[in-house]
């Protein structure tokens, strides 16, 4: 049993406990290439929340990991076989809901870890930070916590070398041969403003890409996925330590 995992614990090593921060994995079901599963996404919010944790409770902050939301917004995927999609508004009525619990129990630190890069939490925090203010939410994506390029050859954002490399290190059975991916290439918009990324509109998948894929994955290895989810959870971890030390009514220097 992990302490800090809420799937893990039970009620008798809870009933007495005092939870600093909450932290609520959020994933996405969705397809990855050929050769990655369709639950790449939470594999990922697992293993990285669990280890982060982890390293933050060995340095004494009391942390608990709730199970990882499954399902993320795929709106631009509909015509993907069984890419499962929350629209915005579903994923604010869930995250309302989990923060009515936290609040009600005083446990009024919550870190939304996204797993997902269609999942975008700021408006929700917004509008619930109003609802719920003695709550401090915040929210981070893994995958943009390193500079990737200190750690993978190819660029991408989906199943990519560098999400390849994660699965080959976490759960290599779940992998196919890499000889089976296809090579992730993406079409960019033809708009200058969307292609340069000072104006934004959302990707139509299989208009973008062939495999579903975003990035190069062959160079992938499992050496290198073990050495990122070993520094990105140690610096998560910090986070979590932090986070859990701080006063929410002194946050500014």
């Amino acid at each position: 049993m992990r302490p800090y995992l809420l799937a893990e614990t039970n009620w008798k090593a809870l009933k007495e406990a005092t939870i600093e921060v909450a932290v609520l994995p959020w994933g996405a079901t969705e397809a990855h290439n050929y050769h990655l599963p369709y639950a790449t996404d939470v594999i990922e919010a697992d293993h990285i929340a669990a280890e982060s944790a982890r390293v933050a409770w060995e340095q004494g902050a009391k942390v608990v990991v709730l199970p990882t939301i499954p399902f993320g917004v795929n709106t631009g995927q509909t015509d993907i076989l069984l890419d499962m999609n929350l629209h915005p508004s579903t994923q604010l009525a869930i995250l309302r809901d989990i923060i009515e619990v936290l609040d009600r129990q005083g446990i009024h630190k919550l870190l939304l870890l996204n797993s997902h890069g269609g999942n975008d939490f700021k408006t929700m925090i917004r509008e619930l930070g109003v609802r719920y203010p003695q709550m401090f939410i915040c929210t981070c994506s893994w995958f943009q916590v390193l500079d990737k390029k200190q750690y993978f050859e190819e660029a991408g954002d989906h199943a990519d070398e560098m999400e390849t490399s994660l699965l080959l290190y976490l759960r290599p059975d779940l992998v196919l041969p890499l000889e089976e991916a296809g090579d992730g290439s993406a079409k960019k918009f033809k708009v200058t403003a969307l292609r340069e990324g000072w104006a934004w509109a959302e990707r139509k998948w299989t208009q973008v890409t062939a495999d579903t894929g975003v990035g190069l994955p062959h160079k992938a290895t499992a050496e290198k996925g073990r050495k990122y989810f070993e520094d990105v959870t140690q610096k998560i971890g910090g986070f979590l330590v932090e986070l859990a030390q701080a006063d929410t009514r002194d946050m500014y220097e």
